[in-house]
């Protein structure tokens, strides 16, 4: 058994893949034509999938609470994505229930460094420099 994707519920296709596209780089591929709109991404040997429910299940709050649902991306250069993320716009000092929300944790408990943000939906997006 192996994870194969996550799915991630949303509101509106563009935002969306405009930003798993600007933000990771993720390459969109090909797509089967289900009944409901959507984008499939690669991103290495998994997929995230974007499903387009306004009807779904989302979190209300505008906070990064890394104890609530979440699915992490692994990089093997933690700091560049970090400083990536910086020159996109996202902050570490930004208030809570600001879109552009970063939350480190640079020597917290899992044992290598991770950092949280929110997509445009506010689905919680884990980056870690995990081995």
């Amino acid at each position: 058994m192996m994870l194969h994707h996550v799915s991630i519920v949303a509101t509106d296709l563009a935002r969306s893949v405009a930003f798993y596209r600007n933000v990771f780089g993720l390459e969109q591929i090909e797509r089967p034509p289900f009944s409901t709109d959507g984008a499939w991404f690669a991103c290495g040997a998994l997929q995230v999938h974007i499903i387009i429910n306004p009807a779904g299940t989302f979190r209300r709050a505008a906070t990064i609470d890394t104890a609530d649902g979440h699915f992490a991306f692994r990089t093997d250069d933690f700091e560049g994505c970090i400083r990536g993320l910086i020159a996109k716009g996202f902050r570490e000092d930004a208030p809570d229930g600001d879109p552009w929300r970063l939350r480190l944790r640079r020597n917290g408990p899992a044992g290598f460094p991770q950092a949280y943000l929110l997509d445009p939906d506010r689905n919680i997006i884990e980056i870690n420099g995990a081995p």
